[in-house]
């Protein structure tokens, strides 16, 4: 870190505190950016960048499951805290599930400030509905990495080899990192007591990158879906969208369609028979037919899970742990980083039709004739799915 300036703390918030009053963060001029491809790139790096802190180390992460992955950053924060710096830990109550009491306790007993998000209460069914989906990695506040990613083998190459998730990860440097530091102190005080470091400005990372954060609140602040709803209304040339699951609502499948008919290339990068959640597959695909018909072009990624979640729009793309799914927008707190930069759409691209070369694409003259079991499986999900969004 570059700045002169100190670390200095604050006192935390006992309760958590739900307000209407969200903060939109502003476009920051001057970052740096850099592509983490799968695990075997964003892992090593983000791991390199925990040893290599000098302030704190602070980590908003819905998925952190004990393992081979975890025990490496466990090890991380535990070297880090130890060397005298502060670590802070926000996991989800339910995301966090896997990760075992030993790994908790090995970490809090060398001064990791491990804190849970919204914990899991019997009597509490929907409230237990609310869940932190965001993932970032933040370092002494001029360094964050930002993606889909938890802290899981899942995504592990070494691990699982060609079946690993496929992940695209951003470790974004500059004065946007600021914006990603308010954020996660702003959630952490609402779980937690313990005094967090201070957002603080600096000097000396340079860069061309025009970047923003934007976030949604469980089902308040909804500045993600409003940003792509407005972002395919204006696009020129094409709305490229990744997401692990994909259960959108009327208006953008209707911004889709639309944007199709005025012949815009539009496609959609969406898992194919690989992937955790089947049955929410199944919900996704009642909507192909209509798409296709309009002129949508769909891609399933064929031989293993693809997670990335990706909105690339002409010269703007926003990535991070948000999915086009009804569920996320009313019940996570998601966050992305926004991104207009000429060049590091070119490399978005790229990293797409990648993908897409990766991917099988949907026909529509053969997805009619697929066979009525496919028929029936679309229909009774989607039909799970239309009653779980209509009583919750």
């Amino acid at each position: 870190m570059t700045s002169s300036s100190k670390i200095k703390y604050g006192r935390a918030l006992k309760k958590p505190k739900f307000s209407n009053n969200e903060t939109v963060f502003p476009w920051r001029q001057g970052n740096q950016l850099l592509f983490l491809i799968d695990g075997e790139q964003f892992y090593p790096a983000m791991l390199n960048a925990i040893q290599e802190a000098q302030h704190f180390v602070l980590m908003e992460m819905y998925l952190f499951e004990s393992g081979r992955v975890a025990d490496q950053f466990i090890d991380g924060f535990m070297n880090a805290s130890l060397r005298g710096l502060s670590v802070q830990l926000l996991v989800d109550g339910y995301g966090g599930l896997g990760l075992s009491k030993t790994d908790r306790n090995r970490m809090i007993e060398s001064g990791v400030q491990l804190v849970e998000y919204n914990p899991l209460r019997f009597k509490k069914v929907k409230k237990n509905l609310f869940r932190t989906h965001r993932k970032c990695l933040i370092i002494d506040g001029c360094r964050a990495f930002v993606g889909g990613a938890g802290i899981t083998d899942s995504f592990d190459g070494h691990f699982n080899g060609k079946c690993a998730w496929r992940e695209t990860v951003i470790d974004v440097k500059g004065q946007v990192v600021k914006d990603w530091q308010t954020l996660f102190t702003t959630n952490f005080k609402k779980w937690s007591n313990k005094p967090v470091p201070n957002v603080v400005d600096f000097t000396g990372i340079g860069g061309d990158i025009d970047a923003r954060v934007a976030y949604t609140s469980g089902g308040r602040h909804l500045e993600i879906k409003k940003t792509l709803l407005n972002r395919v209304y204006k696009s020129r040339e094409n709305v490229w969208l990744a997401s692990a699951y994909f259960v959108p609502s009327r208006k953008i499948r209707k911004s889709l369609r639309k944007a199709a008919l005025k012949g815009k290339d539009v496609r959609l990068l969406l898992p194919g028979p690989v992937t955790d959640h089947p049955a929410v597959r199944y919900a996704s695909r009642r909507y192909y037919a209509r798409l296709l018909r309009f002129g949508v072009r769909i891609f399933e990624y064929k031989d293993r899970f693809s997670h990335t979640k990706i909105l690339f729009i002409d010269d703007w793309f926003s990535i991070g742990s948000s999915n086009m799914d009804r569920w996320n927008f009313r019940w996570n707190l998601e966050a992305n980083q926004e991104i207009k930069n000429r060049l590091a759409a070119r490399q978005v691209r790229q990293i797409l039709q990648n993908d897409f070369a990766h991917s099988k694409e949907i026909v529509y003259h053969e997805w009619k004739k697929r066979s009525w079991v496919q028929h029936f499986k679309e229909w009774l999900w989607g039909k799970v799915d239309l009653f779980l969004s209509s009583r919750m």
